[in-house]
């Protein structure tokens, strides 16, 4: 079984995708539950804001240098020479993995050296214990995206090769790794031990991996030529991707930087909100944003406008019908799900407030962070990489002084922070500063929103927004409808019930979920938007290719 697993190639497109979106939930899931057990045995704000601080600088190497860039760049190059020639791309292959294993030692290893001074800057606001503490933590994590790094090439070059289950299971595996060190390693080697339950992770989500690699005939080569022109266009195609994602990475160090000088448990109230937020962008909006990639690049190549902007015009409806509603629903229930997740242990009343809070409010601008996937990609679609570069850029520039304005806008009594308070129902907390926070975050993905629909403008004359905006209110105003009727039920059941167990948390807030998603379906239909059909029918299909892909690998095997 194990065997087969590591050897089963998908050949549909749509089937890849549905594998990687199923297997992305359980991943999810389990990072959720990593969150959970972390907030039921740590203080949160003298351990777990160190824990997030720590982070930081490992996370920003990880995903900004190979995780979300180089790793892209792999698959078209990597593709190309094995078009040519096998042995050719298994060299290409041997000599990047060499060169950036050496430049990612070389990299962590300066960046080890001075921790210290690094997180003097992430976290001004930390007491020496509190610091000392991170740079322990963070110096372990330093291990983390070598390994991730390496890894995640393998990633792609497995999934030329149309390995997608076996790259699907390794981000499971790394949040199982998290959750060992929580549940075996802190018991033994105190707080530390979470930072070796991330490299446990890395490690697995490497090894898993490595025997697939080498199924496909790869051999480790001794080479390590810089001056290689398939390395060199590596590295080119990298540059575009590196800015957009160092520019997100930025933000959130900022973020903690801010954060770090508030109150006590500020880092990890916010990192707990934005944890949950995530999971909504990731299943709802990158699977269609990336479906939809290879159509538009198709279109274009094609010089087909027309179909260019069917395409991105189905997929922008279908992003905002479907996360409209479930952001809507979220806000509504932003306590109930705080709650059930994190609620647990040393996590009490004042922290679930603080956090949902700050869940709330990413709520609100979601439709608009989920978008960008999709309106980047039409950008990268045309060959533009330059124009979502530099709006990330300019998110940097406006960033830190909005938090910094917000944060003490809303650190003192007056009518902006009495406003906040009160559409948060948060009037009787005192630390509203944290609020802060998402609110600038919010507000900076409404600008990048707005000026990318700008410029897709500029550059594609053709399209139009009016269709497009008309449609957000038909959802806009049945998201609204089905808030106010879940917010009753909600009331009602909790009159009734009560909120005192688990279970009865989770019985109220799967009732008033499902109860809002029958609504907004019905209202769906008296509005005639047909993308409740389309969402069906592409759902069921997903699970039929699914279905016939492990039946005919059983046959076979």
């Amino acid at each position: 079984m194990f065997n087969k697993i590591l050897n089963l190639k998908t050949e549909k497109v749509s089937v890849a995708a549905f594998i990687i979106s199923v297997a992305s939930f359980f991943s999810l899931l389990l990072g959720l539950l990593r969150d959970r057990l972390l907030t039921a045995q740590f203080d949160v704000g003298k351990d777990l804001d160190v824990y997030f601080a720590a982070f930081r600088i490992p996370d920003f190497v990880a995903t900004v240098l190979v995780m979300g860039a180089i790793s892209v760049a792999i698959i078209p190059i990597f593709t190309d020479n094995l078009n040519k020639n096998k042995e050719q791309a298994f060299k290409y292959l041997s000599n990047l993995l060499n060169l950036c294993l050496v430049a990612l030692v070389v990299i962590c290893s300066i960046l080890f050296i001075f921790t210290p001074q690094l997180i003097n800057i992430i976290a001004p606001g930390f007491s020496e214990d509190k610091k000392l503490i991170t740079i322990q933590l963070t110096r372990i994590m330093f291990l983390s995206p070598i390994l991730m790094g390496i890894s995640n090439m393998i990633s792609a070059v497995l999934m030329v090769f149309k390995r997608f289950l076996i790259t699907a299971i390794s981000p499971i595996l790394y949040n199982l790794g998290s959750i060992i060190g929580i549940l075996f390693f802190v018991p033994k080697f105190g707080i530390v031990g979470l930072a070796w339950g991330i490299i446990l992770g890395a490690f697995m989500h490497l090894s898993i991996q490595l025997p697939s690699l080498f199924k496909t005939g790869f051999k480790i080569q001794n080479t390590f030529n810089f001056l290689d022109k398939d390395f060199l266009q590596t590295i080119k195609l990298t540059i575009p991707r590196a800015i957009g994602l160092t520019a997100s990475q930025i933000n959130l160090i900022i973020i903690t930087a801010i954060g770090s000088t508030l109150v006590a448990g500020s880092v990890t109230f916010f990192s707990l909100a934005n944890d949950l937020a995530t999971p909504i962008i990731v299943l709802v909006a990158v699977p269609f944003a990336v479906a939809v990639f290879p159509a538009l690049s198709s279109a274009i190549s094609k010089n087909d406008k027309k179909d260019f902007l069917e395409k991105f015009y189905s997929v922008f409806r279908q992003i905002l019908f479907l996360i409209v509603p479930v952001s809507g629903l979220c806000y509504i229930l932003r306590a109930h799900l705080i709650r059930l997740v994190f609620g647990a242990g040393r996590f009490d009343w004042t922290s679930t407030k603080l956090t949902a809070a700050c869940f709330g409010i990413f709520m609100i601008p979601l439709f608009a962070q989920g978008l960008i996937f999709l309106i980047s990609r039409a950008f990268y679609a045309i060959k533009n990489t330059a124009i979502p570069a530099l709006v990330s850029i300019f998110s940097i520039v406006i960033l830190p002084p909005m938090a910094y304005f917000l944060v003490w806008a809303l650190s003192f009594p007056n009518a902006f922070s009495y406003f906040v308070a009160y559409a948060l129902r948060i009037e009787e907390m005192k630390n509203l500063a944290i609020v802060g926070l998402p609110l600038a975050v919010g507000v900076d993905v409404l600008i990048q929103f707005i000026i990318l629909l700008v410029f897709l403008k500029f550059k594609i004359k053709e399209i139009e927004y009016k269709n497009l905006f008309v449609f957000f209110t038909k959802v806009l105003f049945a998201t609204i409808i089905t808030m106010i009727l879940a917010y009753v039920v909600r009331q009602l059941f909790g009159g009734f019930l009560g909120s005192s167990t688990f279970i009865i948390l989770f019985l109220q807030t799967a009732i008033t979920a499902g109860f809002g998603f029958l609504v907004y379906a019905i209202l769906s239909h008296f509005l005639k938007l047909p993308e409740i059909g389309a969402f069906k029918s592409f759902l069921f299909a997903q699970l039929g290719q699914l279905t016939a892909t492990f039946n005919k690998s059983k046959i076979k095997t």
